[in-house]
């Protein structure tokens, strides 16, 4: 079971597909910062993935954090799969391998960001601890097969793996291996979000090589830096990728709206149940021609569950989701929040990006989301790499966050969240480098030695 549902009307015209995006459009005074971590969970004794049930599982941390923190549970069917701040936006949900995310509040600033996550991990470590459940900042879990990770119960899941399985051939260690930090920010109007966009997506590259943190899979050495950024290059084709047209002289809310009705659907949600439509097309939907529902049209809440079914490097919805970095440590969950809002949310930080990226063509933003997983920082790039571009995007980012002037309560700007990356411009090696190192010195080629100090 989906939830309960309340009432949407239907769709009565192309405009309500694009007030599903343009309605995010706000003024400054109003913009917020969203962050959202997805973290892997794992028991020590013996070493092994956490099932959802017995009493030890994810069913029983999902109770013990609401017991904690007063939020409430959300279920498909009979089971939890997640809880719901009913006091501001923001939940915790699951992903298909039982990876916990944590669905921020949109927050005023950085530092408020860095709080709520702080204290989201004292309560889960707290509530875990008894569990024998530990969670684990890296982009991909770096032991167990997709096979060897027990399922959540999620209907939404069991309409996507299969299809997964016939897209591409890493989805399934999407679902199930992966996991991403997110960053969600705001625009002020239709040509504020574009030009966001277009720096947020040719940039995304450069994010994916400055948080490489998933270099192991299977056991040993991936071959990547960013395996979990690979993955998403052989997952589904027509739901992923660097939108093209989004750099296309015309592009707006309408051409976005346009290339989502193009997006094979997954699923409708109906009296609480998923109904599987993978692979059906969403214009055939508003015209009536769904096999699975005839004569059915769809709601507004229809074209907005589909939306967030479209895995871009950078997703548009009512605001903007940056979606190219690996999971890491807590800091720099908020780091990459950091990097975002310096880059996007000043203005002359964001005319800076967007001069830098302006010449680039359609092949080199290619070849960057190409070769970035493996080669990170060292991708080439203008007759240099991207190690340049990063040391330069990190610097506007703060640039633009200490104009920001926004203080903690020691009378510190928010620029104090982007150490992760200074200290990655300053190693010249990533964090997937960095364990690399390790594993091949100090742990003799033993990768569970990770999950001690990769622990969050």
């Amino acid at each position: 079971m989906a939830g309960a549902e309340t009432y949407s009307p239907l769709i009565e015209s192309r405009n309500d597909l694009i007030e599903a995006m343009s309605r995010g459009c706000k003024p400054e005074s109003e913009w917020r910062i969203g962050t959202e971590h997805e973290k892997h969970v794992f028991h020590t004794n013996p070493l092994r993935p956490v099932a959802y049930g017995g009493p030890d599982g994810i069913h029983a941390l999902i109770m013990g954090i609401e017991a904690e923190t007063g939020w409430h549970p959300f279920y498909d069917g009979e089971n939890p799969i997640g809880l719901r701040n009913n006091e501001v936006a923001g939940g915790i949900s699951l992903e298909p391998g039982g990876q916990l995310e944590l669905s921020g509040a949109p927050q005023i600033d950085l530092h408020a960001s860095a709080d709520e996550l702080s204290e989201h991990m004292r309560v889960a470590k707290k509530v875990a601890g008894p569990l024998d459940i530990h969670f684990l900042g890296l982009g991909v879990t770096p032991l167990w097969s997709v096979d060897e990770i027990p399922a959540v119960p999620k209907s939404r899941y069991g309409i996507m793996k299969p299809y997964m399985e016939k897209v591409g051939t890493l989805g399934t260690s999407m679902m199930f291996r992966s996991c991403t930090v997110q960053t969600n920010l705001d625009f002020s109007s239709e040509a504020d979000m574009v030009r966001k966009l277009r720096v947020a997506l040719a940039l995304q590259p450069v994010a994916t090589a400055l948080f490489a943190n998933s270099p192991f899979v299977d056991g040993k050495e991936s071959g990547y830096l960013s395996f979990r950024s690979h993955i998403w290059l052989n997952t589904d084709k027509a739901r992923t990728g660097m939108l093209p047209f989004v750099f296309e002289e015309g592009f707006g809310f309408e051409q976005y709206a346009d290339y989502a009705l193009d997006v094979p659907m997954y699923f409708v949600i109906r009296n609480g149940q998923y109904v599987n439509v993978a692979g059906e097309s969403f214009r055939h939907f508003l015209q009536g021609r769904l096999p699975q529902l005839p004569g059915e049209k769809p709601t507004i809440k229809d074209w907005e569950d589909h939306l967030s079914t479209i895995f871009p490097e950078v997703r548009l919805k009512q605001f903007l989701e940056m979606r190219g970095a690996d999971m890491g440590d807590e800091k720099s969950v908020t780091a990459l929040s950091a990097f975002w809002t310096g880059l996007l949310y000043d203005d002359i930080a964001l005319e800076a990006a967007y001069e830098m990226i302006k010449p680039w063509t359609r092949e080199e933003r290619e070849h960057l989301r190409r070769d970035v997983p493996k080669l990170g920082l060292d991708t080439p790039h203008d007759r240099s790499n991207i190690y340049d571009v990063a040391a330069q995007a990190v610097g506007i980012a703060e640039a633009g966050l200490v104009r920001r002037n926004r203080l903690n309560a020691q009378g510190q700007d928010e620029s104090i969240h982007l150490a992760p990356l200074e200290e990655t411009i300053r190693l010249a090696k990533t964090p997937a480098e960095r364990w690399l190192d390790r594993y091949r010195n100090e742990w003799n080629g033993d990768v569970t030695q990770v999950f001690g100090e990769a622990e969050m």
